[in-house]
């Protein structure tokens, strides 16, 4: 954990009580409401004890997220392999190392559950979100994303 008072964000579990400042963080970054959404992923975290979510808090407010977890054996992977679903910070919170703060806290919890491997999905033209994660560690790797348009 992180002491807000030194500059550094407090990290902490994310809690229902977060789902307004993390629509607002959403909102800001993408324009758009969603709060339907962060509702069923709240409720997801609630309900399955294999998914981590991370809250970071400055200045008395939730300025950042993530939320991740481990496979057990979800689509075939085996145990030891983790995902980050979902990174968020608010803009004008960025470029102060809030993400990787998160995204280490979330590693060290993902480590301690026996996960030796971290997934995520990246769209080719998020630059931003391309640069973080190589920034992080991660490389291209061995899975391949498919998709059929309807």
């Amino acid at each position: 954990m992180s002491d807000s008072s030194s500059g550094s964000p407090a990290i902490r579990a994310m809690a229902r009580s977060d789902l307004d400042q993390i629509v607002e963080i959403d909102i800001k970054v993408l324009g758009k409401p969603r709060p339907e959404y962060w509702e069923m992923k709240i409720d997801i975290v609630e309900n399955r004890s294999q998914i981590s979510s991370l809250v970071a808090e400055m200045d008395g407010k939730v300025v950042g997220f993530i939320i991740g977890g481990a496979s057990r054996w979800e689509y075939g992977l085996p145990e030891d392999i983790g995902w980050i679903d979902t990174i968020g910070v608010d803009p004008e919170y960025q470029r102060r190392g809030i993400a990787q703060i998160l995204f280490s806290e979330m590693a060290n919890n993902l480590k301690k559950v026996g996960v030796k491997t971290i997934n995520t999905f990246v769209t080719k033209r998020d630059w931003r979100l391309l640069k973080f994660f190589n920034s992080v560690g991660f490389q291209p790797g061995d899975m391949t994303n498919l998709e059929l348009d309807l």
